[in-house]
């Protein structure tokens, strides 16, 4: 999503609780539990709150630094959407020594370096 002119809307996301608001301004208290919330970027879709699947996903994704914040017009790039996704390339990270925010946003797994 490319925003021009002024802020753009940001989602923050409280993962125990599976709940997202979307502001402008900086927010840092969950609205339902009082929890942190993570600034998880302008073009994330939230999960419905029952799809668990897409919350591990996110949980994962998150908790390794990985957000959905626009690089101009094109969008954040390819993000896993599943939780076999994100243990496959779990697994390539392990082998290969690269960062774990760089394999989860890889859109094809990296090869395992030779040894």
């Amino acid at each position: 999503m490319c925003f021009r002119g002024g802020t753009p809307n940001r989602h923050y996301v409280c993962l125990p609780c599976r709940a997202s608001v979307k502001r402008r301004t900086p927010t840092t208290v969950c609205p339902r539990c009082r929890g942190r919330l993570v600034d998880a970027g302008q073009d994330l879709k939230v999960p419905r709150r029952a799809d668990t699947a897409a919350w591990r996903t996110l949980t994962a994704l998150l908790n390794a630094g990985v957000t959905f914040h626009s690089s101009c017009c094109g969008g954040p790039g390819w993000r896993p959407r599943t939780p076999r996704d994100v243990g496959e390339r779990l697994a390539a990270a392990a082998g290969t020594g690269l960062p774990l925010a760089e394999v989860l946003t890889a859109p094809e797994l990296p090869r395992r370096r030779g040894r």
